[in-house]
């Protein structure tokens, strides 16, 4: 048997844009590139047993999500119709306070175990370039406590 690597463009991301009732999970279209980010901050446990090697112990992780994207829009509609997903996180990174925070969850489309929710706070960039470029994005989940691991919706 042989050993594959996972294609990073198996990765799915999705926010929660109907928070005060069921979940209505939206998928972001366009992106072209996601990176999760585990912070650890560890603080010094050495001792005179430890016999001058040192010892961290970690206590406290930070999770955020990097994004990077082209915007899209429904083709088929006559006036501008952005991507629903995309737009609710712009939106949310226009704001202040707690309207900034959203339910995010990213998973594997492949079925692999990897699926996780949280909520986080929206920092979006976007807009601009040269003649030549199509609209680009980035966005960056800051996580609010722990992620939680979910069932694979793609499972």
């Amino acid at each position: 048997m042989g050993w594959r690597s996972l294609l990073a463009k198996d990765w799915v991301v999705e926010v929660n844009t109907t928070p005060d009732a069921s979940a209505t999970w939206t998928k972001i279209r366009g992106l072209t590139s996601f990176e999760e980010e585990i912070k650890t901050k560890t603080e010094d446990d050495s001792d005179f047993d430890g016999d001058g090697w040192a010892s961290e112990v970690a206590t406290q992780r930070a999770w955020t999500l990097k994004c990077k994207g082209n915007r899209k829009r429904d083709d088929s509609a006559p006036t501008f119709v952005p991507d629903p997903g995309q737009e609710y996180v712009r939106r949310a990174g226009r704001v202040v306070g707690l309207e900034a925070s959203v339910e995010v969850r990213w998973y594997r489309r492949d079925g692999a175990p990897d699926a996780y929710t949280g909520t986080a706070t929206v920092d979006y960039k976007g807009s601009g370039g040269k003649t030549t470029d199509l609209e680009p994005f980035e966005i960056e989940f800051v996580g609010q406590s722990a992620p939680e691991e979910i069932t694979n919706p793609a499972a």
